[in-house]
């Protein structure tokens, strides 16, 4: 295997997984080459496939391994399955990279369920987690937001929203570039008396504990869309739903537009009027821009990436990959997790 290390950012590559596979991937990585010239790709998956793909962009090709691998984990292949079945499938051998040192980060687009049972399986967590969450960056009024659990975990405890909003932190610090990011709890009022129990525990315990954000304290559903903190914390339950429902707000909103802008001849007209400003709309509001769900907590860089992600949203989900390895994201969880568990105000219990 052609290893990097001393002057490249090595990043494992899925390429079999997702809708699309290297016919989407390949392209990806040759939009995250423009102008970086210190990332070596690491491609797990069928070289005969990917051979084709890859023989049209000659930098990438000098820039990149290819690693042959028999097996791919289908989409729709129970979790359970896949860990029984994964060995020599391109997205465990890509997990495994990571594992030995080989490459600071992984990114796939395939089967959510399996790619997590495996993940944690091979990377284990960092030490004092006790369940990885899965978070993804927000457009907003006010800029970008963190935000998670989005789905890794329906039941949690106080404890481990706490943990949540440490990860959380550090993700918004690597990625906003803040030294104090601001941390807020879903719930679906600010007062102190409301939410379930779980959420409540969690904010009396961000009130006074030592840990790398600045507790805001409740926010609501509104909150996600004007920015009003850095992270936003929650259980993958809420996260989920929270998620969903903005995606298909802003898919309403697409939708909205084109039939206001094609309903008759005057509109269309004012379409061509708008042509500019509503370009620049749609840009903002292209879901490819923020493409990439980080499984923080684990104890090295998993990045899954939308399964129906074209070359553009892929390509975003490996810069988030890129931009984590530089921070030193798993170096800083692991500081900052001991801190926290050392602290006499906080005792973590296994849930």
């Amino acid at each position: 295997m052609n290893n990097q290390k001393s002057k490249f950012t090595n990043i494992a590559i899925d390429s079999m997984g997702g809708d699309f596979g290297p016919s989407e991937v390949i392209p990806a990585l040759n939009i995250v080459l423009q102008g970086r010239g210190d990332i070596f790709f690491l491609i797990f998956g069928d070289e005969n496939k990917i051979a084709g793909y890859l023989s049209k962009f000659p930098e990438l090709k000098k820039r990149s391994s290819v690693i042959h691998t028999e097996k791919v984990i289908e989409n729709d292949e129970k979790p359970s399955l896949a860990l029984r079945s994964s060995k020599g499938s391109s997205m465990r051998m890509a997990i495994e990279a990571v594992k030995n040192g080989e490459a600071a980060a992984v990114v796939s687009a395939g089967n959510t369920g399996a790619l997590m049972a495996l993940a944690k399986m091979v990377l284990k967590t960092v030490p004092g987690i006790h369940r990885p969450a899965i978070a993804s960056v927000m457009p907003s009024v006010n800029g970008d937001s963190i935000m998670l659990d989005l789905g890794a975990n329906i039941l949690v405890d106080g404890e481990n929203l706490v943990q949540f909003a440490v990860l959380g932190s550090i993700f918004a610090r690597a990625h906003k570039k803040i030294e104090k990011p601001s941390v807020g709890l879903l719930n679906i009022g600010s007062e102190e008396t409301k939410g379930p129990d779980h959420v409540r525990k969690a904010a009396e315990i961000l009130s006074y504990v030592d840990f790398p954000g600045k507790y805001i304290g409740f926010v609501e559903g509104g909150d996600i869309t004007k920015g009003s903190v850095d992270v936003i914390v929650s259980d993958g339950y809420a996260g989920n739903i929270a998620l969903k429902t903005a995606e298909g707000v802003g898919s309403l909103i697409r939708q909205y537009f084109v039939e206001s802008f094609s309903s008759n001849p005057l509109s269309r007209l004012g379409g061509l009027l708008a042509y500019y400003p509503l370009k620049t709309l749609k840009k903002r509001m292209d879901p490819r821009l923020y493409n990439g769900g980080v499984f923080l907590g684990l104890n090295g860089l998993c990045i899954k990436s939308h399964g129906g992600a074209d070359a553009l949203a892929f390509s975003n989900a490996v810069i988030l990959a890129v931009r984590l390895a530089r921070k030193g994201y798993i170096d800083q969880v692991v500081s900052d997790i001991s801190n926290l568990t050392k602290q006499e105000t906080f005792i973590p219990q296994e849930s």
